[in-house]
């Protein structure tokens, strides 16, 4: 026995025959309730009042668990109560799949449906294509389902000879949970959003695409095995999360003093000024850090001129160009120790001398680890200020 809900979705209460029952699990002689499969989850109601939790399909039939197990038997004859808006969240949030399916069509090149579900939330379709997904193309993708809603294209559902099916083009198999079901089926059914999208598909859907509502376009990610997973709301969440993308934009143009058209102009201003920005406070650090080496007392060490010191404002990463610039006429090497969370050590010499053998030589005596090679080195995590490593290295032969 199979499930007679995707032929008959506005069926949502009927009488029945009980096959069989084990414990919490219940098959019927004929029902009404959609098992979990193809990317739809199971639907919800009430067997003689008593709370269907899950619906499964399984070598006996379709198996429905109860909340708890009931009092009735094999043979005795059940009222089934199918959970309304539940069953019709779940028609139009499948619906729109193909219909978003449909829209990709038109967008993408050589596409391909690997996968789809429904969750309490959004749902999401997995396309394969020659074309990236863009964040232009997701938009294009979500104007054009809503256009499709809003058409009121009917959807109809028909059987067809499983082989002949594959062969038309126009039919789109989904290769997550579609064809492994279907591969031994004599038959296959299909679902046809009129001018739009055709579909193996076996689940229940609404009979005209105005019925699904507003469609609003969430987010893409990459799900492996070549494929782009694009999810969306429909109806109310869709409602709602326009919504909030609506008063983001309002509150972005707002604080940005344009109108909501404007917003990517005046981003695009502001990301200039900050880069400019950006640029001028590197050169000041660099001016103001230089000041500061050029201030560097010298030493000797090493058999050699060094310049010996502690800036503070600075980090190892800022330091390693400056203090290379600052090795040669008359200067041997330079060692410079400052904060940056603890105490670091930064080295470079003109290589008779080793800045690493230096670094080591300091946390080897403070503690703290680090390396380099024999021209440029640094160190962290030293446990004392910096006034006592800048001792122990002038004081160093």
């Amino acid at each position: 026995m199979q499930t007679l809900a995707p032929d008959n979705p506005e069926t949502l209460s009927f009488d029945t025959e009980v096959a069989a029952v084990d414990g919490h699990e219940v098959v019927l002689n004929e029902t009404y309730f959609y098992p979990e499969g193809g990317g739809q989850p199971a639907d919800r109601g009430v067997i003689d009042d008593l709370a269907v939790t899950d619906v499964q399909k399984s070598a006996e039939g379709v198996v429905h668990t109860l909340a708890e197990a009931p009092e009735f038997e094999a043979g005795e004859t059940v009222h089934c109560v199918v959970d309304a808006a539940f069953r019709t969240y779940c028609k139009r949030a499948h619906t729109a799949s193909h219909v978003l399916f449909g829209a990709g069509r038109r967008v993408l090149d050589d596409v391909g449906y690997a996968g789809f579900d429904i969750s309490e939330e959004s749902v999401r379709v997995d396309f394969t294509a020659d074309t990236e997904i863009t964040d232009e193309r997701m938009v294009e993708l979500e104007r054009l389902a809503n256009r499709a809603v809003w058409d009121s294209l009917p959807v109809t559902w028909a059987y067809e000879d499983t082989q002949s099916a594959r062969e038309r083009e126009a039919v789109a198999f989904n290769t997550k949970t579609e064809e492994g079901a279907m591969a031994d089926a004599d038959e296959v059914r299909v679902v046809t959003v009129e001018g739009w999208d055709v579909a193996a598909c076996g689940g229940t859907h609404v009979a005209n695409t105005q019925e699904i509502g507003p469609i609003h376009v969430l987010e893409r990610s990459n799900p492996g095995e070549g494929a782009t997973r694009v999810e969306f709301a429909v109806g109310p969440s869709a409602i709602d999360a326009a919504a909030d993308l609506h008063v983001a934009a309002r509150e972005g143009a707002q604080r940005l003093d344009v109108a909501p058209p404007d917003i990517p102009e005046a981003v695009d201003r502001l990301t200039d000024e900050r880069d400019e920005l950006r640029a001028e406070v590197a050169d000041l650090k660099s001016e103001l850090l230089s000041y500061r080496l050029d201030g560097l007392g010298a030493v000797d060490r090493d058999d050699g001129r060094w310049l010996v010191g502690a800036i503070e404002g600075a980090t190892p990463n800022d330091l390693q160009g400056e203090l290379e610039g600052y090795v040669g006429d008359g200067v041997d090497g330079v060692a410079v120790t400052g904060t940056s969370g603890e105490t670091f050590v930064v080295v470079a010499t003109d290589g008779d001398a080793d800045a690493n053998a230096v670094v080591q030589d300091v946390t080897g005596e403070f503690g703290g680890g680090g390396g380099g090679s024999p021209t440029f080195a640094q160190g962290g995590g030293i446990p004392v200020p910096p006034v006592e490593v800048v001792g122990y290295l002038r004081n160093g032969d």
